[in-house]
């Protein structure tokens, strides 16, 4: 693998579906999501991304955005032609009621 970059996920906001979740979950007062805090940001580099970044990143979320990570460290594009700047992603992990939303950056060498 040539892993030549390194990518920055920053948590850009968390969204909370009251109605969804009052519909919808067991705990409806379950509130946005408890891991991540709007600011928070984290490094990803070929070292830790096997192991999402040692247990510090929620596995759910992991799970939704992981490739789009790989595909970055690879030097890929991340959404060529859909942002701005092909480098960039604004991205979200899969919980319905509680979604968090992130931004993916390819950090070129």
């Amino acid at each position: 693998m040539a892993w030549k970059n390194a990518v920055k996920i920053t948590v850009l906001k968390k969204t909370w579906q009251e109605d969804l979740a009052e519909e919808y979950l067991a705990n409806p007062a379950v509130g946005p999501c408890s891991i991540f805090q709007e600011g928070q940001e984290f490094l990803v580099t070929k070292e830790n991304y096997l192991t999402m970044l040692d247990g510090k990143f929620c596995s759910e979320a992991w799970s939704a955005i992981s490739h789009y990570v790989y595909a970055a460290l690879q030097g890929g594009s991340v959404m060529h032609g859909w942002t701005r700047d092909e480098k960039v992603m604004i991205t979200c992990c899969n919980d319905g009621t509680r979604p968090v939303i992130f931004k993916i950056e390819r950090l070129d060498p």
